[in-house]
């Protein structure tokens, strides 16, 4: 008999339930010291897994077959349902998408578009990874499946092709629904068939920045161009599931792919995704120590109910208010005390950083420009980047004649007299 914690009681209370599978038990005991080392009134849960892309062998996996609020992460689903259907000759990259009254009154993040507006598969693609943007989503559901409700049943579709046996989604944005629900193991296994069924739209996943226009908007992974290697995914947040990541890289020609579910901020999310990458990259000479967890397919489900983290995440508790681009390091517990870090931001703390104490996230180096994107059709592009365009040549123009009228303006500078020299006599 192994013992888990049920990921609903999130008031602090250590309920305990019993099963049969020892798996529960090694998640179990997991979860348990996760939850003695924080304050009963901050306990939260989290999930985490590391695999290999190639291979799909777990590496790491930490409550990682919990039923789970997906949030922006199922734009990965909705991006690879349209991949499905321009492969199979439903629609094609050029295709024109029309923006809905729906979609425009999506709630932010959001391009803003007017209804009306069209834009190209591929231009909506584009947007809905960099910008996670909502309204894209709707028009990307609505011009591929006829419907949200329509390519809802195409997501569900291919989640049960792929085996995401814990995965149901009612919309392709991934904001609250009913019933809207997935697990670090299902989308595991999504990256997975995205990176092996599309090798050749891989770029789509690891865009840093976009440009609409003058607008230049910064993919919000930021372990892309931070983090050595990296090359995806997707991140996400709603208030009930906290921060999640599925982030990809590759070293040496070794891919890897990170889950992480419920960080306290992006901030937070993107450490602890880089840690697993680096954890992965650097352990394989010593994989033969570690048990061997199979393969990601084979994680066996928990039935359970998703944890909702809404007070821990959106709480009156936190420095400033919970957001998809929050960039707070670490929560301050409430029982923080001239100055002293609690138990729980403690383990928040070490658990970000390597052995070696350092910060496995650098600097961010833009690696390349922003790609541009714009509405109407791919031969001829809007208003926008037209105008955007005019004004960087009439930019440059002007910055030339004032380069130019500053040398000219130095040319004709009346010199400056020379001092007489002085004598040693007159000193």
């Amino acid at each position: 008999m192994g013992i888990f914690f049920d990921p609903s009681n999130l008031t602090g209370s250590r309920t305990v339930t019993f099963c049969s599978s020892s798996r529960a038990l090694f998640l179990g005991l997991a979860a348990l010291a996760a939850l003695s080392l924080s304050p009963a009134s901050r306990a939260y849960a989290e999930a985490q897994l590391l695999i290999e892309a190639s291979t799909g062998k777990v590496l790491h996996a930490e409550n990682a077959t919990y039923p789970w609020y997906p949030a922006s992460v199922t734009k990965i689903m909705t991006a690879y349902t349209a991949l499905r259907a321009v492969k199979e000759g439903k629609i094609s990259f050029n295709t024109l998408l029309t923006v809905s009254r729906n979609a425009a009154a999506q709630q932010p993040t959001k391009m803003g578009f007017k209804i009306g507006t069209r834009v190209t598969l591929d231009n909506a693609l584009k947007m809905l990874m960099v910008k996670s943007a909502n309204d894209m989503a709707v028009t990307i559901a609505e011009g591929v499946g006829g419907s949200i409700e329509g390519f809802a049943d195409m997501m569900n579709a291919n989640a049960r092709r792929l085996g995401m046996t814990q995965s149901n989604f009612v919309n392709p944005n991934g904001l609250p629904g009913e019933n809207h629900v997935t697990s670090a193991r299902d989308l595991g296994i999504l990256a997975r068939a995205v990176i092996h069924e599309f090798p050749e739209h891989d770029s789509y996943w690891h865009i840093s920045a976009i440009r609409y226009g003058s607008r230049v908007m910064h993919n919000y992974n930021s372990l892309i161009d931070r983090y050595p290697g990296a090359d995806g995914m997707k991140t996400g947040f709603i208030c009930a599931s906290g921060y999640n990541v599925v982030a990809s890289a590759t070293r040496n020609g070794r891919r890897l792919i990170a889950v992480v579910l419920g960080a306290y901020s992006g901030a937070v999310r993107a450490q602890k995704a880089a840690q697993l990458l680096e954890r992965g990259f650097n352990s394989g000479g010593l994989s033969w120590l570690r048990p061997s967890l199979g393969t990601v397919d084979a994680l066996a489900p928990i039935e359970a109910q998703p944890p909702n983290l809404r007070e821990e995440m959106c709480g009156g508790h936190r420095r400033k208010p919970a957001s998809e681009d929050n960039e707070e390091e670490e929560p301050v517990a409430a029982d923080t005390a001239g100055g002293e870090a609690s138990s729980g931001q403690a383990f928040m703390l070490s658990s970000l950083k390597p052995a070696n104490g350092k910060f496995v996230l650098g600097p961010p180096v833009e690696t390349s420009a922003p790609i541009v994107v714009f509405t109407g059709p791919a031969d001829h592009p809007d208003v926008a980047v037209q105008t955007a365009s005019a004004t960087t040549k009439k930019k440059k123009k002007s910055a030339a004649k004032a380069g130019a009228a500053g040398k000219k303006a130095e040319a004709v500078k009346p010199k400056k007299s020379a001092k007489p020299k002085v004598s040693s006599a007159s000193r």
